[in-house]
């Protein structure tokens, strides 16, 4: 991207980007595991470690639909609620970051398209941020898409609704999926690592930018001139 290819729009991941990350992952799958056991009668039945519980328990729900539907819906329906449960949990003992709203305030008035897109459940976002949308104009959680990130039609549809350029749009967060994500959707990607993965991991999955924190991140995009109101 030439210098002079100013970013138009930024999208955000939430826990671990704008807000403390507080859900415990790998519970989560034991959990779903568990349940999933319970449901099926199956003691073998165990998430991996490399696929999140939410695509997990979708793909068991649909080999199982054709030979009894019934169970596959009470087994998503279950799953789903313990998920729901474990964030909900989780963003009562969250918070957000203190730079969050004064950097949103900072990039709005800059002309930014904002957007906030997110696997979480809309009312754990809420808990901890209950006036998202007084900053971030576009919010999609997990119920607002059919397919989550990575999938590129969660963070498209952000896009889409900011009336932005994918090629000037940057996608934000705290993971290597976020990156990937950006990179499905054809926008430029930045890894910060204010979650639970560190610089250099993240630099493996070769974001356009990476830096601690999202302050950090603003302040090099805007010394690389990449931001409108830049210094020349």
């Amino acid at each position: 991207m030439g210098k002079k290819q100013l970013i138009s729009a930024m999208v955000f991941d939430f826990d671990g980007t704008l807000a403390e990350l507080t859900i415990d992952f790998a519970l989560m799958k034991r959990k779903v595991s568990a349940l999933a056991q319970g449901v099926l009668d199956e003691e073998d039945l165990v998430c991996p470690p490399e696929v999140p519980a939410l695509e997990w328990l979708d793909q068991v729900a649909l080999e199982l639909r054709d030979e009894d539907p019934d169970l596959a819906l009470e087994l998503t329906s279950r799953g789903r609620l313990v998920i729901t449960a474990m964030e909900m949990d989780a963003a009562r003992q969250g918070r957000l970051f203190p730079s969050t709203r004064e950097m949103l305030v900072d990039l709005s008035a800059r002309g930014l398209g904002l957007a906030v897109v997110t696997r979480n459940c809309t009312a754990a976002v809420r808990a901890v941020f209950p006036d998202l949308l007084d900053f971030c104009p576009v919010f999609l959680a997990r119920e607002d898409v059919p397919r989550v990130k990575p999938h590129p039609d969660h963070l498209l549809a952000a896009v889409a609704r900011l009336g932005a350029d994918p090629a000037r749009t940057l996608m934000v967060g705290d993971h290597p999926m976020d990156i990937q994500t950006a990179r499905n959707a054809g926008t430029l990607a930045a890894g910060v690592a204010s979650g639970n993965v560190d610089l250099e991991a993240l630099s493996l999955a070769a974001p356009d930018f990476l830096a601690r924190d999202c302050p950090g991140l603003v302040a090099q995009l805007l010394a690389a001139g990449l931001l409108p109101g830049s210094a020349p």
